[in-house]
């Protein structure tokens, strides 16, 4: 699947390309403008001009310290679409004029066996990402898609089909394949019962993969507000986590139970959901750990599981499925300079359903 490839690291430092950013300089501290230099673009790397960057609530945890690894500067941003502007002369799939993605990887050691199996995202020696990585060939840290453009190897960018609007392209590129993923690997489809916990960015692509794919969708959230966008996404069902009553009805009830709730909750009310030999799949990151009732795991024989984005050939398989059957992600457009406001109102659980930001205002 990929090429080796060889890298003059000498040549690599000494060139570098101008780039402005928004990045913060502490846990503290809000996203500002920023310059820095860009690696130089290798024999096998594609330089991507920033058309939209979506905004996903990870980029938070990683601006606040909240796993405790941030290293600062800090650009965030991993729902990346773009155009190519210039490719290495080694460069084979893409070429200038490409419309391009970039998710949340950017390098991998390509040869332990998860990269092998295209599962670069768990790669045996370390994954490097978006933002917040070290590049293995330079040592640098690698920074995001809040920024006017962006190095990366070929093997990593995706192709975008251009017959969906980039903007509520850039956030499949996280949202999308988070839940495009689990859904697959479980096999979900017709004949299915399937419950979404929480309607966000995740959320709401969950609804529209898992109705795409044919299974019976139920919307699990603690707002009853929330009912009739669920039902208009395409939910079949809806209900209210916080009603004991209906969770009561809601016993055994459901083959496949996707979780994308990101702050501390009691994953027993959804164990309870799922019927004989049911599985739950938590794709939030909370760095809290959670309580897990296993006597109903084990009497029941339920599944607790937890997924990860996905690989490079997977994600371009989403992007392809999603260019097919017209499913792209439900988007607030927003200037580079309101992205701290943004990051208030995601807290706040005040967007429908991703923001993205138009990096032409940068």
């Amino acid at each position: 699947m990929f090429e080796t490839q060889t890298i003059n690291v000498d040549e690599v430092i000494s060139e570098t390309l101008p780039t402005r950013a928004f990045a913060a300089q502490s846990s503290t501290s809000q996203l500002a403008l920023w310059n820095f230099e860009r690696r130089a673009v290798g024999p096998r790397d594609v330089l991507i001009k920033i058309r939209y960057c979506g905004v996903c609530h990870t980029d938070i945890h990683f601006l606040k310290n909240d796993l405790g690894f941030s290293v600062y500067p800090l650009v965030p941003g991993h729902e990346i679409v773009g155009i190519v502007t210039r490719t290495g002369d080694l460069v084979k799939k893409f070429s200038e004029g490409d419309v391009v993605g970039v998710g949340c990887l950017v390098e991998s050691c390509r040869t332990c066996a998860n990269c092998k199996e295209g599962e670069e995202q768990y790669c045996l020696n370390g994954a490097v990402y978006t933002y917040n990585g070290i590049e293995k060939e330079t040592g640098n840290i690698t920074y995001g898609g809040y920024s006017s453009q962006v190095v990366v190897n070929e093997d990593f960018v995706l192709h975008v089909s251009d017959k969906l609007p980039l903007e509520k392209v850039a956030p499949l590129l996280c949202a999308g394949i988070t839940t495009y993923s689990p859904l697959r690997r479980w096999n979900i489809g017709k004949n299915h019962r399937v419950a979404i916990v929480g309607l966000g960015g995740l959320g709401h692509m969950a609804v529209k993969f898992a109705r795409s794919f044919g299974a019976d969708v139920t919307l699990l959230s603690t707002s009853p507000l929330k009912e009739q966008d669920a039902l208009a996404l395409g939910a079949n069902q809806f209900a209210v986590t916080t009603d004991d009553v209906q969770v009561q009805k809601l016993t055994g009830s459901f083959d496949f139970i996707l979780d994308t709730i990101c702050s501390q909750h009691d994953l027993n009310i959804y164990l309870g959901m799922l019927k004989t030999h049911g599985s739950l799949v938590y794709l939030g990151i909370d760095p809290a750990p959670s309580k897990i009732a296993l006597v109903s795991m084990v009497f029941s024989g339920r599944t607790v599981a937890g997924s990860l984005i996905g690989g490079i050939a997977e994600t371009q398989e989403m992007l392809n499925y999603c260019a097919e059957h017209n499913i792209t992600s439900d988007v607030e457009i927003i200037d580079i300079k309101d992205i701290n406001e943004a990051y208030v109102r995601m807290v706040n659980k005040d967007v429908k359903y991703r923001f993205v930001i138009d990096m032409a205002t940068l």
